[in-house]
């Protein structure tokens, strides 16, 4: 069993990406940010507050942010690390290095059960709008709370490596 600051620091570039991604979309919303911690040793190991949006799409997009930005990162960055490795069996640590880098951002692509809280709330409060976005957040907001009770079996890291390595692999046999 490994703390879950040790896994934190390990991973920490994840944890900036997923507080990034937080305040990236409030910006792109228009919800002002009120402060900002990217990384620090304790919980939480990082966050972003802000001001209540003002629609349910922002609040949305706010809380689903990470996921988006995370996920995309993974692929990103480990596809091309992939392609010396798998390609041409060339063993190359720059490439190591990306695969750490797009997994431990893999890893934090799952919204906090706080996160999860915060779409909840706003959802109840916009689905007797019939909002397409306030409808489809009710069993989000159950997968994100089954994925945060996962980590306790590594979820996140199956996760990251899964869309960080099988995804791009099976690119690389099949379509490429």
């Amino acid at each position: 069993m490994i703390p879950g600051f040790i896994i934190s620091i390990l991973t920490f570039p994840g944890v900036i990406v997923h507080e990034f991604a937080h305040m990236l979309f409030c910006k792109s919303r228009g919800v002002a940010v009120l402060d900002v911690c990217f990384f620090r040793i304790g919980n939480p190991c990082g966050y972003v507050m802000h001001e209540e949006p003002k629609d349910f799409a922002s609040a949305f997009f706010i809380s689903i942010g990470p996921f988006i930005i995370n996920s995309l990162l993974c692929m990103i960055i480990c596809f091309p690390a992939l392609i010396p490795i798998r390609i041409f069996s060339v063993e190359d640590k720059v490439s190591y290095v990306l695969l750490w880098l797009g997994i431990s951002i893999g890893m934090h692509a799952f919204p906090s059960t706080g996160d999860a809280a915060s779409l909840l709330q706003q959802a109840k409060k916009s689905v007797s709008t019939y909002h397409p976005l306030a409808i489809i957040s009710f069993p989000l907001v159950i997968l994100i709370y089954i994925a945060n009770a996962l980590r306790f079996f590594w979820f996140d890291y199956i996760y990251g490596v899964a869309i960080g390595l099988g995804l791009p692999t099976y690119l690389l046999q099949h379509v490429l």
